[in-house]
């Protein structure tokens, strides 16, 4: 009896593993909050309004996987690359639309700056423009 359910495991794991492989590559929009290791009051404001723009209105793309919400540390070895890739030169909120596992679209969301002290207009522009960008998928 369990030599059937051992095969059966791995019968079904491998078929697991063979179907996944053929999915195509998810579509999805990245969104990165990028900053340094020296962080002021107003870098966690940027943050922290980013944070609440996304997940106060726009849940079921989370949850479905279709947008993801990223805190990115650049000055970590590993996240130098974004400096290049999204010619960074302070901390930004970054909208990244990812078709058949590649980048396609980006856009560099710098009115957050002139938004920061009005918490509302802030969100309603994150909103928006990340729904725009979501159309796109």
């Amino acid at each position: 009896m369990y030599k059937k359910i051992i095969l059966a495991f791995c019968i079904f794991g491998f078929t697991a593993v063979s179907l996944a492989a053929d999915k195509p590559p998810v579509e999805k929009i990245c969104v990165y909050y990028f900053h340094g290791s020296m962080r002021c009051p107003t870098c966690y404001k940027l943050e922290q309004y980013s944070k609440e723009a996304i997940e106060g209105n726009f849940k079921s793309e989370l949850a479905s996987g279709r947008l993801e919400y990223r805190v990115v540390n650049i000055e970590q070895k590993e996240n130098e690359h974004f400096i290049h890739d999204y010619q960074l030169y302070t901390k930004a909120l970054v909208l990244s639309l990812v078709k058949g596992g590649r980048q396609v679209k980006s856009k560099n969301l710098t009115n957050i700056w002139q938004l920061v002290g009005n918490k509302y207009k802030f969100i309603e522009y994150v909103k928006e423009e990340l729904t725009n960008f979501l159309k796109e998928l």
